[in-house]
């Protein structure tokens, strides 16, 4: 046997498959006795550092994302590959490409491997998987001949660390003026939904304001795939289940907001609004759980009645019975933009109905630079943050003083109901700043 300082690149490749092939045999983590064994079969022997290095590049390619490892980084938030092989990433300076290219056949191996790990099917047969990996990455995949070229994958990944209102003001998402609303907001029990485009942060504000929550409040999370990571003493997260190659066992978000009813929650959260789950939700949030919360895809906080319409449809509910429901069941909409490649809050808007009984979003309060501009609800708004909720003299006073005196801070405006017939003459742009 002879040593050398670092395994040729050439080689890792056939080492890679003896390591797979050792791992069939014996199960269990790839480390570096692993390695050294299998390094050993073939009659080599590397040097502690080299070991190390090959180890690691192992690791990668059999637990970890293989080529597109070294992408992953601080604020790194997709990583996204095409057809064509091309990769791209996005993070704080929005989406651009790399220098990582693919060719078609790793990037299948690529696809296929992350979606077994997350314990989806991916092949001929079944061209497309949508996984959740143990490390909390979400996998969205596509075989050709669904895509023109190779693989096209889409990885959203976690968070590596939990923001919480202070953080996000201090990366200007935030402003100080809006993080007081928004701890009024929760102090109140408001029910309220959180709204925005893809990767505008939706489920980082979420989380964020979750944690203001009293420690006493038991919160019960229900996702599709698991993101919210709320940091908070009592959170319990139930997520859905895909049916398996067979078409069987499949538990869908309508049927785990009905069990979450049965869990004895303080507030309910659906992460992510998709479908005839919102009526499920709304009848959850019309018997007495106060300040539940979630979030829906939308363009503007003008665009959610509209939305929620949408999704109602789904669950078998016509626009005026939909109405009817969200009116006393959510009333606030936080709405989240990004403007180049920043996300921050735009705009707060409050839900009510309007002399047709159709549902409507009116802006209550918009962030401007500098601070917040009132809108025709900001009246509205101001009085709800300032009424009493049924369950809350301990938890107000649990959430602090500026919490509990912010809602007295939000500027007075005409009030929604008289929003709708002045809003051809009324816009928020010629409100007075809030002080």
């Amino acid at each position: 046997m002879t040593a050398s300082r670092a395994a040729p690149a050439e080689d890792l490749s056939d080492l890679l498959e003896l390591v797979r092939e050792d791992l069939v045999r014996s199960p269990g983590p790839v480390d570096v006795p692993r390695i050294a064994r299998v390094l050993s079969r073939q009659g080599r022997v590397l040097g502690a550092a080299a070991t190390l290095e090959v180890t690691a590049h192992i690791r990668d390619h059999i637990d970890g994302l293989g080529p597109l490892q070294g992408l992953v980084g601080p604020g790194v938030t997709d990583l996204l590959v095409n057809d064509d092989g091309s990769v791209w990433v996005d993070d704080a300076d929005g989406l651009r490409p790399t220098t990582v290219h693919l060719t078609p056949a790793p990037a299948r191996d690529l696809a296929v491997r992350l979606a077994t790990a997350g314990g989806r099917r991916l092949d001929d047969a079944v061209p497309w998987a949508d996984a959740h990996l143990p490390s909390g990455i979400r996998v969205h995949a596509v075989l050709p001949p669904l895509s023109p070229g190779g693989a096209i994958l889409s990885l959203r990944l976690p968070s590596s660390e939990s923001l919480d209102l202070a953080a996000l003001a201090e990366l200007g998402a935030v402003g100080q003026e809006a993080r007081a609303v928004l701890l009024a907001l929760v102090a109140a029990r408001v029910p309220f939904l959180v709204t925005g485009g893809t990767g505008t942060g939706k489920s980082t504000l979420l989380a964020a304001l979750l944690r203001e929550a009293p420690p006493t409040e038991r919160i019960v999370v229900v996702e599709d795939v698991l993101e919210l990571a709320v940091d908070h003493p009592h959170v319990v997260h139930l997520q859905s289940r895909h049916a398996n190659s067979e078409g069987a066992g499949a538990v869908d978000l309508t049927t785990l907001v009905r069990q979450s009813l049965r869990m004895r929650p303080d507030r309910i959260v659906l992460g992510e609004c998709r479908g005839g789950e919102i009526r499920e939700l709304l009848q959850a949030l019309n018997t007495g759980h106060e300040g539940g919360c979630g979030t829906v895809h939308a363009n503007t906080a003008a665009d959610v009645p509209a939305r929620l319409e949408a999704l109602g449809a789904l669950g078998g509910l016509d626009r005026g019975a939909l109405a009817a429901q969200v009116s006393s069941a959510l009333e606030v909409v936080v709405h989240l933009g990004r403007r180049g490649g920043v996300r921050r809050l735009e705009e707060i808007a409050v839900l009510h109905r309007d002399r047709e009984g159709m549902l409507r979003a009116t802006t209550a309060l918009r962030a401007e630079e500098g601070g917040l501009r009132e809108g025709p609800a900001a009246t509205a708004l101001s009085e709800r943050l300032a009424r009493e909720p049924r369950s809350s003299s301990p938890a107000t006073q649990a959430m602090g003083p500026e919490a509990a005196s912010s809602a007295a801070r939000v500027p007075s405006a005409p009030s929604a109901a008289s929003a709708s017939a002045s809003s051809a003459s009324s816009s928020p742009r010629t409100g007075r700043r809030a002080a």
